[in-house]
């Protein structure tokens, strides 16, 4: 039998041989609207076009691929011609791969981590969350950090640079990564340590008569007890003791204050604060995340520098031993 068009009918009996589906199937996606009939025969009973078979296989395909029926429903709705069936496959099947592989770094992750059955279930419900949702809970632990400062600090870089966009296609690290990010940041403490920085930034910032002068202690330290720190310098030296001096008092010049033990004990407490691992391993998993090089690490100049100045924090003054 042939349609109006020329097309050539089938009987649901002859429909469901060419499918291989039961005829209580086509029906049931008949009622439904999913695969309505082409036409009726004159008895009243329903036929259906070569376009009609088309679209069983694609809801089988997507049935197959776990695919619920209101999700058929909107991929059919869009009435893809035939010559476009194939790229709906390949859209439902990059659909299920990316499933897939979130599930697979679950697994990864338990195997590797021997999680509980109640930590399994929290990194699942962190994997399987929407790209919107994931932006979401980090938007919220960056507003815990940042929310306040960002207009009159020049926050705004700082949170773009530390927001994470995990890929549509990402590798399992990747996947991984995430996971543990998104723990991380629903730590309270961790959260509170972060504010802390970004407020002591904040501060450092407003401080000195030139606010166009970089004051960042991260930068300080770096530059001047950087050698020490890998020469392996015993922090409790006088050579140490000279690079104490010479961080303090070009510190003490850029936030215009004076080098005296007020400033030792805020510096050591700053960089007891910027030496969290947290803060570190967050940077290390964002890298890993948006596909960034890996961080350079402040740990090792970190260490070396709260444990120089910790010594001498109580010290009247600069420490100029020669």
């Amino acid at each position: 039998m042939c349609g109006m068009d020329g097309d050539a009918l089938y009987s649901i009996g002859d429909l469901a041989r060419r499918t291989g589906l039961t005829v209580k199937t086509i029906r049931f996606y008949s009622d439904r609207g999913i695969v309505p009939p082409a036409d009726r025969s004159p008895a009243g009973h329903r036929l259906y076009g070569t376009a009609d078979a088309a679209r069983l296989d694609l809801v089988r395909t997507l049935r197959d691929l776990d695919l619920d029926l209101p999700t058929i429903r909107r991929i059919l709705d869009r009435e893809i011609p035939l010559a476009q069936v194939a790229a709906a496959h390949a859209e439902a099947l990059t659909v299920q791969i990316r499933t897939l592989r979130l599930r697979r770094a679950v697994l990864t992750a338990v195997a590797r981590h021997g999680s509980t059955p109640e930590e399994m279930d929290l990194m699942h419900r962190l994997a399987a969350l929407s790209e919107e949702e994931r932006q979401e809970m980090i938007d919220d632990f960056l507003d815990a950090v940042f929310g306040g400062l960002e207009a009159d600090h020049g926050f705004v870089g700082i949170r773009r640079s530390m927001t994470p966009r995990l890929p549509d296609d990402p590798e399992t690290e990747q996947v991984e990564a995430w996971i543990e990010l998104a723990e991380l940041s629903r730590d309270p403490d961790f959260r509170d340590g972060m504010r802390r920085m970004a407020r002591d930034h904040a501060a450092e910032r407003a401080e000195g008569e030139n606010p166009g002068v970089r004051r960042d202690l991260a930068a300080v330290v770096r530059d001047r007890a950087g050698r020490a720190a890998s020469d392996g310098t015993d922090p409790a030296s006088a050579e140490a003791g000279r690079v104490v001096a010479d961080i303090t008092a070009r510190y003490a010049g850029l936030v215009g204050r004076p080098d005296d033990a007020g400033l030792r004990r805020s510096m050591l407490d700053r960089l007891e604060h910027m030496n969290d691992p947290r803060r570190e391993r967050y940077s290390h998993l964002l890298a890993v995340i948006n596909g960034w090089p890996a961080p350079e690490s402040l740990a090792p100049v970190l260490d070396w520098s709260v444990r120089a100045l910790r010594t001498r924090v109580h010290s009247p003054g600069p420490d100029h031993e020669t």
